[in-house]
């Protein structure tokens, strides 16, 4: 499941061509006018007349071996095993740095993504959470997500994460076909993922599974066996992911035999067919939940809120009267423990810049199948609608974005060529 969205540098670099269409669906005004509406120019700088929800993403880095298609923020553990102490007290520790940054506000999902979180101890997780508790308004409803990995599954430790707090799991499935498993690398096999399930669904009310499909050598009929069997589990939440090689991974340099193109739209076209038939609704673009299941923090991305990020590598997106900040903590694990002693977080951090906004919200918000609000538009970005009236237009003019009812959201042919459409609003 979804850690953190992708940055404005990687949709920039992605490109895809799509035809023109034109759309003869009567459009309501986004806002009132009495005339023709006319584009406003953008503000110096965001005007938000309220900070929008808060989430908590911690970032565990440690993983039992890095899977070949892994460009995550992942490593294998050195010689003398995982530093849980050292790490639980160094994102304590971060987490007091940026509280000026929050103060006052109501923490209302925490997601601990990884590497692997549930190679963590009961005991190290019961730290970190007690500590979130000292420290922030942790919302008493907060949805609490961990991601686990069927390799490192122990019923034990998962009655015991229960116990310490987290109410959602998130399991890296993948597949639940052995020489698939094998393909792409994972420690676990077809059984172990059956069996991690079942102690999940024994412990946590909410369960989410993880998919890829489009793996090496993989039929459609396989990959919709691996999606019956996971139906089959009776989860509330699936996200199914088409598997990409991205750069300087493994599978980037030496890239195994993948279904073409046309097979893998066809998987991507049953599967979301049959999710549909079991009763799962497509609400984001590689996510599908029973109703009311969704994933409430990932929601919060979508939907342009604010997330602070702690542990090494973390990205945060943190709004106030000065503008809105993107940061990111110090990327390897090593640099980030060392640099917690003299209180030194962040490598990267900058203001997001009025004329960046209104692609950073598209990017997210146009992810959801049903869209958001457009009123939402200004409320997060602090940029008014009537100053992207032009690219709306365009999008519309173009078959790619429908903003009937007062809502922006992407076509059928928008969603197909969704990079297309959000192309539409990057600034020169």
């Amino acid at each position: 499941s979804t850690a953190s969205p992708r940055t404005l540098s990687e949709l920039q670099r992605s490109r895809n061509a799509t035809d023109s269409a034109v759309t003869t669906r009567r459009i309501i005004p986004l806002t009132p006018a009495t005339g023709a509406a006319r584009a406003l120019p953008l503000p110096e700088r965001p005007q938000l007349e309220a900070p929008p929800p808060l989430s908590l993403y911690v970032h565990f880095p440690w993983c039992v071996k890095k899977c070949p298609y892994c460009d995550f923020n992942s490593h294998a553990p050195r010689e003398g095993g995982i530093p849980e102490q050292a790490w639980l007290g160094a994102v304590l520790a971060d987490l007091q740095h940026a509280l000026p940054q929050v103060w006052g506000r109501r923490v209302h999902s925490v997601f601990i993504g990884g590497g692997t979180p549930s190679l963590m101890s009961a005991t190290t997780l019961d730290g970190l959470l007690t500590g979130i508790r000292m420290l922030l308004p942790l919302d008493p409803l907060a949805e609490i997500t961990l991601e686990a990995n069927p390799g490192t599954v122990e019923a034990g430790r998962f009655r015991d994460y229960r116990a310490a707090g987290v109410n959602r799991l998130s399991l890296g499935i993948q597949s639940f076909d052995d020489a698939m498993l094998a393909k792409i690398g994972r420690i676990h096999g077809g059984e172990e993922a059956r069996r991690a399930i079942e102690a999940a669904r024994t412990h946590f009310e909410r369960v989410n599974l993880d998919l890829m499909y489009a793996l090496p050598g993989q039929t459609l009929d396989m990959a919709l066996a691996d999606l019956e069997t996971a139906i089959g589990f009776g989860v509330q939440h699936l996200s199914c992911y088409h598997l990409t090689l991205e750069p300087n991974t493994p599978f980037a340099h030496d890239p195994p035999p993948l279904p073409d193109d046309d097979t893998a739209a066809d998987m991507q076209e049953a599967i979301e067919a049959r999710l549909a038939a079991a009763g799962f609704t497509h609400y984001e673009t590689s996510a599908f939940a029973r109703p009311h299941e969704q994933s409430r923090h990932n929601l919060n991305y979508w939907t342009f809120g604010d997330y602070l990020g702690l542990g090494p590598g973390a990205h945060g997106k943190l709004s106030s009267h000065e503008g809105i900040r993107r940061e990111m903590r110090h990327k390897h694990p090593g640099r980030y423990l060392e640099g917690a002693a003299r209180g030194d977080f962040i490598q990267e951090a900058r203001e997001v810049s009025v004329a960046e906004l209104p692609f950073e919200f598209m990017m997210n918000a146009l992810r959801l199948t049903e869209g958001v609000s457009a009123k939402l538009f200004a409320a997060r970005t602090g940029v008014p609608i009537e100053a992207i009236t032009d690219e709306l237009a365009r999008a519309r003019e173009r078959g790619l974005l429908d903003t009937a009812d007062g809502k922006l959201r992407p076509t059928l042919q928008g969603r197909r060529f969704l990079n297309e459409l959000l192309q539409g609003f990057l600034k020169d």
